[in-house]
């Protein structure tokens, strides 16, 4: 019996492992919306708190938490009050097991009243899963992120 539980133990980890491996942060994004001529891409790393713009714009935009799904959640169901201002569309490609690149889409209002603010659609599927989805509050380094890549308030 107990090498059984051991057993069972060792594939349930060995599941488990894949799964944290490959829920890393986006490979690139690109955002377009008013004022840009054409799609700008954010460079660097998708991992948070990594320094790079890419990982700027995740970690201010909660991409983790409407990718993933966190405990607590910080997402909202339901849009905040206030004016949601310029609407710009950022489009994540994330790398996944096998080779696997998934496009996500995560609508941003980086001058939205009374702070910035990100949606994702629940349900857009990547890899052998679906997103979480749900608004988040942005923080000021979000709006600056996109200022820096070109974002205007118009």
């Amino acid at each position: 019996m107990r090498k059984q539980l051991l057993a069972a133990t060792a594939l349930a980890a060995a599941l488990v492992v894949p799964s944290v491996a490959a829920a890393k942060g986006p490979e690139s994004a690109s955002v377009s919306g008013p004022g840009l001529e054409r799609s700008v891409a954010v460079v660097g790393q998708g991992e948070m708190g990594n320094g790079t713009p890419l990982g700027a714009l995740v970690d201010s935009g909660g991409f983790f938490a409407q990718m993933f799904g966190q405990v607590p959640d910080p997402t909202l169901r339901v849009r905040p009050a206030g004016r949601l201002g310029a609407h710009y569309i950022v489009t994540y490609v994330v790398p996944g097991p096998n080779g696997v690149r998934s496009r996500v889409v995560q609508h941003v209002y980086p001058f939205a009243k009374p702070g910035p603010l990100t949606y994702m659609r629940p349900g857009q599927h990547f890899w052998d899963q679906t997103t979480h989805g749900g608004w988040y509050r942005g923080s000021a380094a979000l709006r600056r992120v996109l200022v820096q890549a070109g974002v205007h308030q118009g």
